[in-house]
């Protein structure tokens, strides 16, 4: 059973293998994006429901750019029509939208449908589901080091007030807290580029299981798996063990 008073506040997740899933049935990739779609919804009423503060989607990295040109605008479309046909519904359900990544590179059409999406659900209080969308973890960082150095020039800040914790306030994740738990599905051992610095010390979670079958019981698993682990931040056992007491 998942344990109710240790439910992770930020869950990531890298959402593969649609594609595999469409050739495994003869079909196109795009149906697999398609069918991935409704996973979306699933795992989105799932993190909501069980009181998650923030859902964030790998849904388009920077790399994926490298995609046939067929591909990405068939990605596109079906984020558009998704986004548009579950707003009201995200809105009912107390669900805010945010978004990490270059979102000026997606075309004009996709940019303001975001917006609008941001827009109308900010005032929401429930989970915050935050899509990465033409997202890097290097390039990420990459912004935030030529930002600091633009401040440095302006005399905002100094070298000396370099720290860890003033380069993480200028990456696109500076106001959401660093995941506790990233899944992967699809059966790959990697992060891909996603959230290079926030995942030092995230928790991980595999499965073999492609993304449109990934379903409610395995991301509870999921959580349950990260609930049996003990995080010591470099300390050891015992460490940690007398600071809870």
């Amino acid at each position: 059973m998942v344990d109710k008073n240790k439910i992770p506040a930020h869950i990531a997740i890298i959402m593969d293998g649609n594609g595999r899933w469409a050739a495994r049935r003869g079909e196109p990739r795009f149906l697999g994006h398609k069918k991935g779609v409704d996973a979306v919804k699933r795992i989105v009423d799932e993190a909501s429901s069980m009181g998650i503060q923030y859902l964030t989607l790998y849904t388009f990295s920077a790399e994926n750019w490298k995609r046939p040109e067929a591909e990405i605008k068939a990605l596109m479309s079906i984020f558009i029509t998704a986004l548009n046909s579950e707003i009201e519904r995200l809105k009912s359900n107390n669900i805010r939208i945010l978004a990490i990544g270059n979102i000026e590179s997606l075309p004009y059409d996709v940019q303001e449908t975001l917006r609008q999406a941001i827009r109308s659900t900010s005032r929401n209080t429930g989970l915050s589901l935050v899509l990465a969308l033409s997202y890097g973890g290097r390039q990420d960082i990459i912004y935030a080091v030529q930002k600091i150095n633009l401040d440095i020039r302006k005399k905002k800040i100094s070298l000396l007030d370099i720290s860890a914790e003033l380069l993480r306030n200028y990456l696109s994740t500076a106001n959401i807290p660093d995941p506790e738990l990233l899944i992967r599905t699809g059966g790959e051992y990697r992060i891909s580029n996603f959230l290079l610095w926030e995942l030092a010390y995230t928790e991980f979670y595999f499965t073999r299981t492609l993304w449109p079958d990934f379903d409610k019981e395995e991301f509870r698993e999921a959580i349950i798996e990260y609930q049996s682990r003990e995080k010591r931040f470099g300390k050891t056992s015992e460490q940690v063990r007398e600071n809870n007491y």
